[in-house]
């Protein structure tokens, strides 16, 4: 049975996750759910140094959107150590740069910062909307995911935000010679859909593809067919 170990998103915790976890097991993959890095820097490596030694070797990566860019970059530090890279809703980048305009506008970004650092829980009831838009049942999976919102100090929720717009896994994608799928969904108000055609460009082997009708929480929406794509993804992958 193929294992893969998933990582959650920013702010939201791991409970959006969890239903797409019991989907996986029913699908036959041996599926769990680890926790994001707890250190106070908010750069990259320390959180990479820190997630490295504690999940295991030989599985497959995966994660939501921050969760996603970090099992990324983690892929691509283990090599054939790791059998395989699933991202759902994660870009290359996040915060958009010059060569790289597929993403979230700076001051967009700098603006969501400065406003976690002042009412953190305004802020995250605010990202769980925009995490829901563009799906079915926006209102309600905002409800889902504001309740599953853990309790963190401020100073660690600026840190994951420094990571996430730190990370460039330009590289990282390019460099991983396992295979690959990523997904994306069309109406997302936080990972543009538009970054799927550079992001295909940079992968060496796997595929980037587009969930029609969904928005960022589309993890949450719809665990089971997303389940059903992951498990043939790695069946395909793991026969070849």
């Amino acid at each position: 049975m193929s294992r893969l170990i998933l990582l959650p998103g920013w702010g939201l915790g791991p409970a959006a996750l969890q239903p797409l976890i019991g989907a996986l097991r029913e699908q036959g993959v041996d599926a769990e759910l680890a926790g994001l890095p707890a250190p106070g820097a908010g750069d990259p490596e320390s959180w990479l140094a820190e997630l490295d030694p504690r999940l295991p070797d030989d599985v497959w990566l995966g994660g939501w959107s921050l969760g996603g860019m970090l099992a990324t970059a983690l892929a691509a530090r283990r090599g054939a150590r790791c059998r395989g890279l699933l991202t759902l809703a994660s870009n290359a980048c996040f915060v958009a740069r010059e060569d790289w305009p597929q993403a979230m506008t700076r001051d967009t970004f700098a603006a969501f910062r400065d406003g976690c650092a002042q009412d953190a829980a305004a802020i995250l009831k605010r990202f769980a909307l925009l995490c829901s838009q563009g799906c079915g049942e926006a209102r309600a999976l905002s409800r889902q995911l504001n309740q599953g919102i853990p309790a963190e100090a401020t100073a660690q929720r600026l840190a994951g935000l420094a990571v996430l717009a730190a990370l460039d896994n330009r590289a990282a994608l390019a460099a991983f010679a396992g295979p690959q799928l990523h997904l994306l969904a069309e109406a997302d108000a936080l990972v543009p859909a538009a970054a799927a055609e550079p992001l295909q460009t940079l992968l060496p082997r796997g595929a980037v593809e587009r969930i029609a009708g969904s928005g960022h929480a589309f993890v949450l929406e719809r665990p089971q067919a997303l389940a059903a794509r992951l498990a043939a993804f790695i069946r395909e992958a793991d026969d070849d």
